[in-house]
């Protein structure tokens, strides 16, 4: 990668300042002694992240309100401050073990652009607003974009507050206790175009040798917590044509999803995982009585998805006869696919050739804010490689200073031209 092509940013001030915030909710994995972050949504270090961030907001002179589920917006004024502004953003929030990136490049990247617009003292016409949503990642509260799809209109302030974690504490109770409870309404205005900076979080750029990934959209997801409940038995005494092993029910679940995708009945793009498998009681001589587990189905196809879904939900109930025991799911999660805007697009492409960057365009494999908010506005992605097979969720996580400066260097390309314009 020609570095000295990306000028338009400062990418050490960027990368400086992922680090500052990888600091937060920071840990240390005990099996390979790399450095991880736990900033679990609307945990203390997630509360911790996000005055981290307010203060960074306040620092470049935006205007920082915050709605009602949580969102942060931090305003930069315009010439015609009456136009609808340019958004870029994110979440901070991640999984128990993350790495630095995944979210914060989007949030920090915007607050360089914003930074750098200040270097040269420039004044966009339309507005710029730097963004992150409450709870992107799903990962305590069981539904994803959950600060999105509230702020898009997809799900109601009401049912968001609802929401449980594991422990029984609410979403509302959360918020309240991290002290961010906003005041604002939390229906957003449409803006004028939204953009958001990611890294892959999957092998396609690093195996093409490419730098720059232009997002054509986000494929369709849909989330199942599936319960299976069998009866408790011992383990040594039962005999096992009396058994009602939730465990057995749930293993077999498990087997099916991989071999829908083996089958190729649901199209080459197809994805099935079974994260979250809980037994009850969890003993090595006790039969589970029941099972606590998760579906997790992705399709770059909607047609596709939707027949997956339909075999998932036919399977449960065979599963449910032949091993005696009841299967009750809820749907924690749903997304058609997205398509993101063509001229977004067309714009993250010629800025990717500006400063000569090998660039391609890409699905997500990933659901992202953005996708929520291309319900608004136009919308669109930039992506930047990840080492290591582009490994995410993990604290092996990493993009490279260059990496992450050439990404939000065509940002701040597009966000100009969109600003500007």
């Amino acid at each position: 990668m020609n570095t000295s092509l990306i000028r338009n940013i400062d990418g050490d001030r960027l990368f400086r300042a992922l680090e500052t915030l990888g600091e937060v909710g920071a840990y240390t994995e005990e099996r390979t002694g790399l450095r991880g972050v736990n900033r679990l949504a609307l945990t203390p270090a997630d509360g911790e992240g996000r005055r981290h961030v307010v203060e960074r907001m306040r620092a470049l002179g935006l205007t920082v309100t915050i709605d009602r589920i949580g969102n942060v917006y931090g305003r930069r004024a315009g010439r015609d401050d009456t136009l609808a502004p340019v958004m870029m953003g994110s979440h901070i929030d991640s999984v128990p073990t993350a790495g630095r990136f995944d979210g914060c490049l989007g949030v920090l990247g915007a607050l360089e652009c914003i930074a750098t617009l200040n270097d040269r003292g420039h004044t966009t016409r339309r507005p710029v607003v730097a963004a992150f949503f409450t709870d992107e990642e799903g990962a305590r509260f069981g539904t994803d974009m959950l600060g999105s799809a509230v702020a898009t209109g997809r799900l109601a302030l009401a049912d968001a507050y609802a929401l449980r974690d594991r422990d029984g504490v609410s979403v509302f109770e959360a918020l309240t206790a991290i002290g961010f409870v906003g005041e604002v309404d939390e229906r957003l205005t449409p803006p004028h175009a939204y953009l958001e900076c990611h890294i892959e979080q999957g092998p396609v750029l690093e195996a093409a040798g490419l730098e720059i990934g232009v997002v054509t959209g986000v494929q369709a997801i849909s989330w199942h917590e599936v319960t299976i409940s069998g009866r408790a038995a011992h383990a040594g005494t039962t005999p096992m044509e009396l058994r009602r092993d939730a465990g057995v029910a749930a293993a077999r679940i498990n087997l099916h999803l991989r071999e829908m995708i083996g089958s190729g009945r649901f199209g080459a793009g197809m994805r099935a995982t079974m994260g979250a498998i809980v037994p009850h009681p969890g003993l090595v001589n006790i039969v589970p009585g029941r099972v606590v587990c998760t579906v997790d189905l992705r399709n770059p196809e909607d047609e596709h998805m939707r027949a997956a879904e339909a075999e998932v939900l036919r399977f449960y109930a065979q599963v449910a006869g032949e091993e005696k025991v009841e299967i009750t799911w809820r749907q924690t999660a749903r997304t058609e696919s997205v398509a993101f805007a063509v001229d977004v697009q067309r714009r993250v492409a010629e800025a990717a050739t500006a400063h000569g960057l090998r660039h391609a365009p890409i699905i997500s494999g990933a659901g992202h804010d953005c996708q929520e908010m291309a319900r608004l506005c136009p919308a669109g992605m930039v992506f930047v490689p990840g080492l290591y097979e582009g490994i995410s969720h993990n604290p092996r996580e990493y993009s490279t200073p260059e990496a992450c400066a050439a990404g939000v260097g065509v940002l701040f390309d597009v966000m100009l031209g969109l600003a500007d314009g």
